[in-house]
């Protein structure tokens, strides 16, 4: 791949991070590690949000180091059918948002969740629903009104089979939401659902910064393959080995204003995360985007 193939880029340094193998629960430990792997980014340590000293200690210690923790997951279904359940998830999910503002974090980010009675982010034909949507909204002002983070913001990551799940979508519930601290949290491979969609990636990666980019806080990296067979049928892989345009992935990133980190998940082993990190990193240097 030559220069010659990507804009040159004339924009601010994208921040690359992903989990680390390093055992030890000591954040200067955890923080030098991630700059020993070249990363400026990383997903919050382990913590309790009331244990005070240590989210302290965590915040100071990848400062010192100058590693942004990109984002605190929540994971948790917050349209449970159970309605305890569904409480239950929602106080969580509030924690891990006050554990994002107590270190210092891009963001807290969950999924919207499902109506899926057993799988907390299956598929169900009203996860795209006007009821869908309208919960969402509930659920997104209720856990942010609740913690009134002042340092960071709340994001719900797209999915291809519920809300949001395009540019489009997530606009509209950033507008009915309408706080300032609700943010946009980006995973292009999931809204990837459709032969079309896949064909025509970097398009869609476009569309997606060109009309979020102002709210984006954190993004996620890893990659799509289409396995042949008789149905539809994308699989996630290290980032190189399959369909996603990185350069317009980089190129849209890096021409934002927001300092988002681009974080890489879902691999099995630290020599995968090599392998991705050096795509990314070799890709972003054929595409005049500087890494952090």
């Amino acid at each position: 791949m030559s220069s010659a193939a990507c804009l040159a880029a004339t924009q601010r340094a994208v921040r690359l991070g992903g989990p680390i193998y390093l055992k030890s629960d000591d954040p200067r430990e955890l923080a030098r590690e991630h700059r020993r792997l070249g990363y400026a980014a990383a997903y919050c340590p382990n913590a309790d949000v009331q244990d005070g000293v240590r989210t302290k200690a965590i915040a100071e210690a990848f400062a010192a180091e100058n590693v942004v923790i990109a984002e605190v997951g929540a994971w948790k279904n917050m349209l449970d059918p159970d309605a305890a359940k569904r409480k239950e998830n929602l106080d969580y999910v509030m924690m891990r948002l006050a554990l994002a503002e107590a270190v210092g974090a891009r963001c807290c980010v969950d999924i919207a969740g499902s109506f899926h009675p057993t799988v907390w982010y299956g598929a169900h034909k009203d996860n795209v629903s006007p009821r869908f949507f309208d919960a969402t909204v509930e659920n997104v002002r209720k856990v942010i009104d609740a913690v009134k983070p002042k340092r960071t913001t709340f994001s719900v990551e797209m999915m291809g089979w519920s809300i949001p799940d395009s540019a489009d979508s997530y606009l509209k519930l950033l507008k009915a939401v309408d706080r300032k601290q609700f943010s946009v949290h980006v995973d292009v491979c999931n809204i990837i659902n459709s032969p079309e969609r896949i064909y025509n990636n970097a398009a869609v990666i476009e569309d997606v910064f060109r009309k979020l980019g102002r709210w984006v806080s954190s993004c996620h990296a890893k990659d799509l393959a289409w396995v042949a067979e008789m149905n539809v049928h994308f699989v996630e892989v290290i980032p190189g080995r399959g369909e996603i345009d990185y350069r317009a992935y980089l190129r849209s990133l890096a021409g934002i204003a927001a300092d988002a980190p681009l974080m890489l998940e879902h691999l099995k082993t630290a020599a995968e995360y090599e392998e991705g990190a050096a795509y990314i990193r070799k890709t972003a240097a054929a595409c005049g985007v500087t890494l952090a």
